[in-house]
């Protein structure tokens, strides 16, 4: 029960050869993750923009509203 099997060896062996085996294989995929997150960060920021945009063009179209409301009256 305690001892590891052939295949637990296995399994072991496959994992390291994977993590340490060829040319690096941990940095490239680190840099992968790296370019993800920034690219994640970079469409949240979009959206926040894109966000104010829109918020800055509801206040123009109200203000203009307002306006044209107060000449009509006046």
């Amino acid at each position: 029960m305690g001892g590891l099997s052939i295949w637990h060896w296995m399994i072991l062996l496959v994992v390291a050869l994977l993590m340490f085996g060829g040319s690096g294989k941990i940095s490239s995929i680190m840099g992968d993750v790296a370019k993800g997150i920034k690219s994640f960060k970079k469409g949240l920021a979009d959206d926040d923009d894109e966000i104010k945009a829109s918020d800055a063009a509801k206040k123009t179209i109200e203000a203009n509203a307002q306006k044209s409301e107060t000449t009509k009256t006046g």
